[in-house]
């Protein structure tokens, strides 16, 4: 994938502690901005709206 875009949600400053997205039309992938050449996480589009519901569902540590 090659069209990385940065969350809105990446803080103040440089935005280094962020996530990145990257969509085409069947996929979304998600990386951590600060290890950009590791593996990434790639979901089925209709599977990306209940992982990031889990996400908001579980307990923060």
């Amino acid at each position: 994938m090659s069209n990385w875009r940065k969350s809105s949600h990446s803080g103040e400053g440089d935005g280094n502690n962020c996530v990145k997205m990257a969509t085409t039309p069947t996929h979304i992938a998600v990386r951590d901005s600060k290890t950009p050449t590791a593996r990434h996480l790639t979901f089925p589009v209709a599977a990306f709206a209940p992982f990031l519901a889990a996400l908001k569902a579980a307990p923060r540590r």
